[in-house]
């Protein structure tokens, strides 16, 4: 059995360390990149979103490499990303690949639906195997998005760019390799020291902008043209609503034990929608209403024919909360130098706007 999975984030780090502790051969996708796109583009129906052609072309690029079992998020929730592995399994067969699907519906089961699966992959390992090499994986998720958050902050004051993001690859070089949980607590530290020296630059007063929206869009850097890192340079500190690592505390832990995470997000978002409409499109709503005075503006991603998100997109101008906040619609015609003219009009605006809030409470 040689597994894969589509990129997300830094998925594959906790991953592959899971299954190479409990001994399964892994076939990570090549990085995600044009190719990767174009084959997603090519076999996808027209009017599916990006996160769908972008898993369909990381899958098509690990069963050329060797992978024969394919592991794809799956649930019963509201948003078609839950059914997406049915029609790729489809394509991929009608394509002529020769494979095993595995839906991933933890978001059902639990944790003990994780470990279930892992038990099945292993072909029956004992808990006692599995049960430690999935918690490794889940904790070298944590170390990185600790990393990752301090690396945000620093982006918008450092005087070398690409300095944090440099000691970000470096930290995940290491996290990817080690093998035990106090070694992660070791590079823990070692990393946010060094951000911690990274030479500043002390005439920069940061901007405070938030990345929300869709989970997808939002934690996969190739979909979003790596907006982070670009709202970093125009001197932004860039917070996130959403990282891997809290994702599947509350998913697998938290929420089974009836605390949701989501509520106070969602009782935020009640004045203007009432209910769940799907995907992260209840949540984008709420953010803005919980985050309007925490922040200079919000950028809301949202991947193109994204129903909850389109919906969200049109409710969020009509609340009263005084925030600016601006959309990106991700698809494979999105470029890089609109976003960016878009980007620094957005952060013009919102830099003006607070230089006039503070001559206004002088």
């Amino acid at each position: 059995m040689r597994v894969t999975a589509p990129h997300l984030a830094h998925l594959w780090v906790g991953l592959k360390g899971t299954l190479e502790e409990l001994g399964v051969e892994s076939v990570p996708p090549p990085p995600t990149s044009r190719r990767t796109l174009s084959l997603g583009v090519k076999y996808s129906p027209e009017g599916l979103c990006l996160p769908f052609k972008l898993t369909l072309g990381n899958f098509i690029e690990a069963l050329e490499a060797g992978a024969d079992t394919l592991l794809m998020a799956a649930g019963t929730g509201t948003c078609r990303l839950g059914r997406y592995h049915l029609l790729q399994k489809q394509i991929l067969q009608d394509l002529g690949y020769k494979f095993k699907m595995i839906p991933l519906g933890v978001s059902e089961k639990k944790f003990l639906g994780l470990l279930h699966i892992f038990k099945f992959i292993t072909g029956g390992a004992s808990w006692a195997k599995i049960i430690p090499a999935v918690l490794l994986g889940l904790k070298k998720y944590s170390v990185i998005d600790d990393i990752e958050r301090e690396v945000n902050r620093v982006r918008a004051v450092e005087r070398e760019k690409g300095a944090a993001s440099r000691i970000l690859r470096q930290a995940i070089t290491a996290i990817a390799e080690a093998k035990r949980p106090h070694s992660l607590r070791e590079i823990r530290k070692y990393y946010l020291e060094k951000l911690a020296q990274v030479p500043r630059n002390p005439n920069i007063q940061p901007l405070k902008v938030m990345v929300m929206g869709e989970f997808y869009v939002v934690l996969e850097p190739f979909s979003n043209l790596d907006v982070e890192i670009e709202l970093g340079k125009l001197g932004c500190e860039v917070h996130r609503n959403l990282y891997l690592s809290d994702w599947t505390k509350f998913s697998f832990f938290l929420n089974p034990l009836g605390m949701n995470e989501k509520q106070r997000v969602h009782r935020a978002a009640l004045p203007y929608l009432k209910r769940d409409v799907g995907g992260d499109g209840w949540e984008s709503v709420g953010e803005k209403v919980l985050h309007a005075q925490d922040y200079d503006g919000l950028i809301h991603l949202a991947p193109f024919t994204c129903m909850p998100e389109i919906i969200a997109e049109n409710i969020m101008p009509t609340t009263k909360e005084d925030v600016p906040v601006l959309t990106l619609i991700c698809d494979e015609q999105m470029g890089k130098p609109g976003m960016l003219t878009r980007l620094e009009a957005f952060v013009d605006l919102i830099r003006r706007r607070r230089k006039a809030r503070e001559k206004a409470a002088i």
